[in-house]
């Protein structure tokens, strides 16, 4: 879909969304073609100490230290 028909107000970035599971799991599922996302499992970092949750879509998110979401590169 080209942008040209995207209205500005409905693009909305990771870093936007709300810091909470239900938050992230409706912004992965709309970006996901309406197919849902679920987390598979969440785990503490070792190194930063940082709560991360694995999704069914392969990537890892958390939240930084302004509770914005995300993507943890291992």
């Amino acid at each position: 879909m080209s942008s040209a028909f995207v209205r500005e107000s409905d693009e909305q970035w990771l870093h936007d969304i709300s810091p909470t599971m239900n938050a992230l799991i409706n912004y992965l599922s709309r970006e996901n073609n309406g197919i849902r996302v679920y987390e598979k499992r969440n785990f503490k970092d070792t190194v930063t100490g940082k709560q991360v949750h694995e999704m069914s879509n392969g990537s890892l998110y958390s939240i930084d230290a302004d509770s914005k979401w995300f993507v943890v590169e291992l």
